[in-house]
């Protein structure tokens, strides 16, 4: 089971670390948004699993694995809205490519 939680763990870590490095490259917000809200998303959720995992089977491991499954509906709801309100006050899409 450790082997399991740590696998879980590790790839949600991986993730996470795939959304930081998404805001830190892609050029606008929406595209940043897109990486904060889908890999944030997974990653965090992977993270609680892997620690609900470890912790084994009682109250604890049911505790994490809720607040798992509420980031896990929350947070894309949570990065609509915002891209939703960035899009009503009209927030600038690049549209340029660097290389052409």
């Amino acid at each position: 089971m450790t082997a399991l939680a740590v696998l879980f763990v590790s790839v949600g870590v991986f993730f996470l670390l795939a959304g930081a490095i998404g805001l830190l490259r892609f050029p606008d917000f929406y595209t940043r948004m897109h990486a904060a809200g889908k890999c944030d998303t997974l990653g965090s959720f992977l993270v609680f699993l892997g620690l609900a995992v470890y912790q084994g089977l009682d109250l604890l491991s049911l505790r994490i694995l809720l607040i798992g499954i509420f980031v896990f509906l929350t947070s894309p709801t949570a990065t609509h809205a915002i891209a939703w309100a960035a899009y009503r006050n009209q927030v600038v899409l690049k549209t340029e490519r660097p290389d052409a």
